[in-house]
């Protein structure tokens, strides 16, 4: 990888070793200095090629959104169709995200340091990456529990699916402890995906049941407030 990576344009180059290292060091304590010393780059490359340390910072995230769109493109999820086939291919795309052995380690870790450690780029991820996916998911949830896409319902059942997916992924170590020899299976993802959707549509069938037939209302499943 690192022969690879000695061998892109200066800019890549860049791009890559910011990546690693602002995942590692978070945003405020990476230095322009530790990123130019690990693409091989002269100290003034930063400030040719993307003006600033912040510049630079987004510049990073842009790299990993391209690669999103080009891998997993967001168009997969037709708005018609069998809601329990659509739910099944978003997990599914979802954690061949989360898992993709191609995807350089930091992509995944930067974003997961820039919610712990929120900076203004933030705000650029959740409307350019997050929020447009997890739409799709609320619609798609909407479709099997009866109640709008923008319900509070079917946002925490949205972020019910996610987090499943999630746990697989950053809990991955804890699982080897606890479930040894669980995630060496050659069918680890296939099994993932099918225990989550699984799961989630036995979940969403009670859901919808228990608001038609009165057991629990939309008001009790609700948080203050909802989402945006």
């Amino acid at each position: 990888m690192a022969s690879e990576t000695s061998q892109l344009p200066t800019k890549e180059r860049l791009l890559e070793a910011a990546g690693e290292v602002f995942a590692e060091k978070g945003f405020r304590d990476a230095t322009v200095r530790d990123i130019c010393a690990r693409a091989g780059a002269n100290l003034a490359a930063v400030n040719y090629y993307f003006r600033d340390k912040e510049s630079l910072y987004a510049a990073v995230f842009e790299h990993t959104r391209r690669y999103e769109q080009e891998h997993y493109p967001i168009n997969r999820f037709e708005a018609d169709g069998d809601a329990p086939a659509r739910l099944a291919t978003f997990i599914r795309q979802f954690c061949l995200r989360l898992f993709d052995a191609g995807r350089p380690n930091w992509h995944i870790k930067l974003v997961s340091r820039e919610m712990v450690e929120p900076t203004g780029e933030l705000e650029a991820i959740v409307d350019q990456a997050i929020r447009p996916k997890f739409e799709i998911l609320c619609s798609i949830v909407a479709q099997i529990v009866g109640r709008p896409p923008t319900d509070d319902v079917c946002q925490l059942c949205a972020a019910s699916v996610i987090g499943q997916c999630l746990h697989y992924h950053h809990c991955k170590e804890v699982s080897r402890r606890l479930c040894s020899g669980w995630q060496e299976s050659d069918s680890f993802l296939d099994d993932i995906v099918r225990h989550v959707t699984w799961f989630s549509l036995k979940a969403l069938d009670g859901i919808r049941d228990d608001l038609a037939s009165g057991r629990v209302t939309a008001s009790e499943l609700k948080r203050p407030g909802g989402c945006p």
